[in-house]
């Protein structure tokens, strides 16, 4: 509006003012020459002058209608610009006349003055609104922008950095799963070496012993070294010695000075950190979801690895655990100074150094303490070792028993094979396994359940400085007779042994009242009854405890005053000596070898001129074997009985500690028990020097019960008892039972009594010389006969029923063997094996150098095995284990004999069904240069023991290793019979009536000879006694360890073939030449010494 009137200005004056001209310009139009208007009217000039600008001039008046309707007024207040009327008009208009003319007309001026001020102070206000607000929108958005842009900076900052510790931590997990990879590849390496060197030792003394290929029969016997072998029995009895490649006299050691203590280096450990002890609550066996997941997702081969120590007697070896879906692997840090420093010849004999171990093989998994720290484990297998690790805390050791199997801690203690068992607390599992009661109710020895409790108290063979405890028991070591029915011959179990000397109580009784350092806590004594050092002089004769003992004495012997060097002389330090308190270990119950000097070491002269050598022997004991035979009498002994639970309160119970331990005289070192220090809390001197003082001054073991444990039932309590195993009641019963006589005449040759109660069918099984064989029913009668209630109508009941289809003649094609054998072959009892089931029989002779598997229930043939040279000529079972598998060895005319595995699952000789026609040995065991005729196989002790037709009875191993030669006295050189007897004895019957005895370790023991040809043979269970038959028709029994006579039952009409006793040791069956069975009473508790002299 404001151009319009400056140009209607212009217009009037003819002149183009500079502010038109830029409008001019800009509207696209110039004003024409003055010479051209004289050619056209004003009109054309005019709509010349503003065609380009009027549809602009247009568009805005139509656009401001609204506005310019209301104040566009003429003088008398009329509207000049009508909306919808005029406007539309001058829109469709195409002249410029009414537009110049509305511009020039003095309304619109009027409008103009009137109303454009106040437009323009409005538009200058809403500028400045618009201008503020338009700033303020910009800074807004300004400041979000930036907002963003920082928050995007950040982001991009973030994710790089995550990008980068991605790429680090990828690549860290590469370098350490390359690592892994690379530390698995060297230990596998190291493994195949490791094994590598064991097979070629093991075939070098296989070619090389006097029996093998490249043996000679003058070969010396005397460079022969031997060590005891880490092989365990069902008691946890390490009784086994194997040949020593290390073996020497260590003639090149010195002996100690007397002056000073006995020094005891022990050995540099890892940092520990302990946690809070383990409890478990719920019964169920779940770990955690998010742990099961953890697990359930694990990539890879290795499922756990983490750092721990191998411990073994004397070293303590850093290494890496690792653990995969089947496998354990140990791989020992040879870079570690600690290892560098190991003397070499005590890694020689320390196991598992680069270890692997498979899942299949766990049998046993306990939580153990290293160092009075809840952070070891100790896992047991099945080739009957064990291999103890201790781990940086207790949280991996949860974590390293739930990638292990859930085993438990094995079947023996009563208790569920499940993790939670292997975590549970010692005092968990003392009170939730059934051994206290079995052990009152005497059905396991005094001997058993000592070592039980020392196993879940944390006494292991792998710690030295937690070695098994077993007590003093005699106190009677002069006599030359030891009578066992006197008490005054046995130790009061009542008190700890520092206490049994009534003036050494008063010195240990004042010092502990009189204590005055502020320092230590006040005890009674300064060491404890079991340490590595009194563990390693009891047991200096035999190695490897001999290079152990060297180890930590500075490749010394102790002086020949503090050797162990007699029994007598060493419980007479116990009772004077005021730093002795020292208990025994097991092996005084069962290992008469730790007692010789056999490698003839220069042990040293004592004071009085005796030279020290063999242990000196209490006057009762003639030789090792009696002594410890003697003393584990000893302990079995009602005497030892009646008041062991005591003893068991001063090392395990409630007298372990507290005020009852300072009553009982009982106290000890602070550092001796459990909870005493936390090594974590320590700076790294503090800590060696307390884990010094730990293993001098031993570990106390873990305790098991705060209240006093219970007393054992007297014996005369419980021989009213059906099934108890020591029956001392009086013999009432006639010695023979029944006869049962088959319609066959043929002789039994074969009798197997496989008479367990769970068993489908209990049952004396006989197999004739015609090869026809009777499942006899079997009725546990035993129990009830002479017992109290016991009526004439159980008596009728016969504890052998005949076989239905053999004493009605119905069904003899399905007890009949028709298969021919070679006819060379002489029918007799190892001819045969019946399954501990008694589902199945073994036979052997065949003339295709085979051996045959029949199921009793249809005597159909199974399964034909293959593998001899020869005719098979001898078979023998071992004992069965749980689900009934068992070893099966088979001897030939080639002179070897193999070593099979039944499988009590399958059914069938080998571990795969699918193999069953082809199944392999286990082992070759050579040596022989005969026809072997008798063979014996104790899977207990993992021994085989064969006998040829000529030449001495050879000992192998279950994995083929020869042993050793058992070599009998001139004239006995052909075996015909081999009976062997977990409690290590091997009775062996030679041609012309010879019997000898040896020990498992090659020791002739016993000799005897009798007037009869013998037939059959066999050790009562506890192999205490022996029990003969043979053509006279007599069954003999006798002492096993002297062969002494104990009884001869009436002699029978005819020759006995075979024998074998029923499960509870109460019933002899007998196989007769006349083809019948005898079943005799039998109870080996009768020529017991205590029955003798008590009942």
């Amino acid at each position: 509006i404001a151009y319009c009137e400056v140009a209607q200005c212009a217009l009037r004056s003819g002149q183009t003012p500079p502010e038109l001209k830029s409008f001019s310009s800009l509207a696209g139009f110039q004003a024409a020459p003055r010479d051209a208007g004289q050619c056209f009217s004003i009109t054309t000039k005019l709509e010349r002058a503003l065609e380009k600008v009027a549809p602009l001039l247009r568009e805005i008046f139509v656009d401001f209608a609204p506005f310019l309707s209301r104040t566009l007024l003429g003088s008398h207040g009329q509207e000049l610009l009508i909306e919808g009327t005029g406007l539309v008009c001058m829109k469709s208009s195409t002249s410029v006349v009414e537009l110049v003319m509305l511009l020039c007309s003095q309304e619109w001026q009027n409008s103009i003055q009137k109303n454009a001020g106040l437009a323009f102070i409005e538009l200058i206000n809403e500028g400045r609104l618009l201008c503020h607000a338009m700033k303020d929108h910009i800074v807004r958005v300004a400041n979000e922008a930036e907002f963003i842009l920082n928050r995007q900076r950040a982001e991009d900052v973030h994710k790089h950095a995550e990008f980068e510790s991605n790429c680090a931590q990828y690549a860290a997990d590469r370098r350490e799963e390359e690592k892994m990879c690379d530390h698995l590849i060297s230990a596998a390496k190291h493994r195949d070496h490791v094994t590598a060197n064991q097979l070629k030792q093991k075939i070098l003394n296989i070619l090389t012993n006097k029996h093998g290929a490249w043996g000679t029969m003058s070969q010396s016997q005397l460079h022969d070294f031997w060590r005891l072998d880490y092989w365990e029995d069902d008691l946890r009895r390490r009784r086994r010695f194997v040949r020593n490649a290390f073996g020497s006299t260590h003639a090149d050691v010195s002996l100690k000075a007397l002056s000073g203590t006995a020094f005891f280096r022990s050995q540099s450990v890892v940092t520990q950190n302990p946690e809070a002890e383990l409890m478990l609550e719920g019964d169920d066996d779940a770990v955690s979801l998010l742990q099961e997941k953890e697990i359930d997702n694990l990539a890879g081969p290795v499922v756990l690895s983490t750092p721990a120590q191998l411990v073994a007697p004397v070293v303590v070896a850093r290494g890496t655990l690792s653990i995969t879906t089947t496998e354990i692997y140990f791989e020992v840090d040879e870079e570690d100074p600690a290892f560098k420093k190991t003397d070499a010849k005590v890694l020689a004999y320390s196991e598992g150094l680069h270890g692997k171990w498979m899942f299949s093989e766990i049998r046993a998994v306990f939580s153990r303490r290293y160092l009075l720290q809840n952070t070891g484990l100790e896992v047991f297998m099945a080739n009957r070792t064990s291999v103890m690790f201790n781990f940086p805390d207790q949280a991996t050791v949860k974590r390293v028993v739930y990638s292990l199997p859930r085993v438990g801690v094995g079947t023996s203690y009563g208790l569920p094979q499940a993790r939670r068992i292997s975590l549970a607390t010692p005092r968990q599992l003392f009170k939730s396994s059934n051994m206290t009661q079995r052990w009152q109710r005497r059905e396991i020895s005094n001997f058993e359940y000592l070592m039980f409790l020392n196993t879940i108290a944390g006494r292991t063979y792998n710690d030295l400085n937690q070695y098994p405890v077993f007590p003093w028991v005699l106190t009677n070591y002069d006599s030359e007779e030891l009578d066992l029915t006197l008490p005054g011959n046995f130790r009061d179990l009542s008190k700890p042994i520092g206490a049994l000397n009534p003036k050494r109580a008063a010195f240990y009784a004042e010092r502990y009242e009189t204590w005055d350092d502020d320092g230590t806590p006040p005890h009674h004594y300064t060491t404890l009854y079991s340490t590595a050092h009194s563990t390693l002089m009891w047991m200096l004769r035999i190695e490897p405890f001999t290079t152990f003992f060297l180890n930590a004495n500075d490749s010394k012997f102790d002086h020949p005053e503090r050797a162990f060097s007699g029994i007598g002389r060493s419980w007479r330090n116990c009772q004077r000596d005021t730093a002795d308190v020292k208990e025994l270990i097991p092996e005084f119950y069962y290992l008469p070898e730790m007692f010789v000097n056999s490698n003839e070491y220069e042990l040293g002269m004592r004071d009085d001129g005796v030279a020290v050598c063999d242990v000196e022997l209490p006057a009762w004991a003639k030789k090792p074997e009696d002594f410890v035979r003697i003393n584990r009498m000893a302990l079995e002994s009602e005497f030892v009985s009646c008041q062991l639970h005591q003893w068991i309160d001063l090392i395990f119970g409630y007298k372990q500690r507290g005020p009852e331990a300072v009553r009982a005289l009982n106290v000890f070192s602070f550092l001796s028990y459990e909870g005493a220090v936390t090594l974590d809390n320590l700076d790294a001197v503090q800590r060696e020097v307390i884990e010094t003082q730990i293993q001098l001054c031993g570990q106390v073991p873990s305790q098991l019960l705060i209240e006093p444990h219970p007393p054992r039932s007297s014996a005369m309590h419980l021989c009213f008892l059906p099934q108890s195993p020591l029956m001392f009641k009086d013999q009432m019963q006639q010695d023979v039972i029944m006869v049962l006589k088959f319609p066959s005449n043929s002789p039994v040759t074969h009798v197997a009594a496989n008479t367990l109660p769970h068993l489908s069918i209990p049952a004396a099984v006989t197999v004739t010389c015609s090869r026809l064989f009777a499942v006899n029913r079997w009725h546990n009668t035993v129990g009830l006969r002479g017992a109290p209630g016991y009526s004439l109508e159980q008596a009728h009941h016969l504890p052998i029923e005949m076989d239905p289809l053999i004493a009605n003649n119905s069904g003899v094609n399905k007890r009949q063997i028709t298969d021919l054998v070679d006819q060379s072959i002489q029918i007799n009892t190892h001819c045969f094996v019946v399954t501990a089931d008694n589902r199945y029989i073994l036979v052997c002779g065949f003339w295709d150098k085979s051996f045959r598997v029949y199921s009793t229930e249809t005597g159909k043939l199974t399964q034909i095995v293959f593998g001899h040279w020869d005719v098979v000529t001898c078979l023998a079972r071992s004992e069965s284990y749980i689900g009934g598998d068992c070893y099966i060895v088979s001897g030939s005319r080639d002179a070897t004999l193999l070593l099979w595995y039944w499988s009590g699952r399958h059914h069938i000789i080998g571990d795969n069904p699918n193999n069953s026609d082809y199944p392999a040995p286990r082992a070759v065991l050579t040596g022989h240069d005969h026809e072997v005729v008798c063979v014996s196989v104790c899977a207990e002790l993992g021994l085989v023991i064969s006998g040829a037709k000529e030449g001495p009875c050879l000992v192998h191993t279950i994995t083929g290793d020869l042993l050793r030669a058992l070599e009998g006295p001139e004239l006995c050189q052909r075996p015909r019979l081999i009976s062997v007897s977990s409690e290590g004895h091997c009775i062996i019957y030679y041609e012309r009536g010879r019997f000898c005895n040896f020990s498992i370790n090659g020791k002739l023991l016993a000799q005897m000879e009798v007037n009869d040809s013998t037939r059959a043979i066999l050790l009562s269970s506890d192999g205490q006694n022996l029990v003969t038959g043979g053509d006279n028709g007599v069954v003999e029994v006798w002492q096993a360890c002297d062969f002494k006579q104990l009884y001869i039952y009436p002699g029978c009409d005819a020759g006995i073939r075979a024998m074998d006793l029923s499960h509870d040791q109460r019933t002899l069956i007998t196989g007769m030449a006349s083809g019948s069975i005898v079943a005799f009473n039998i109870d080996f508790n009768r020529w017991h010494y205590e029955h003798q002299n008590r009942y």
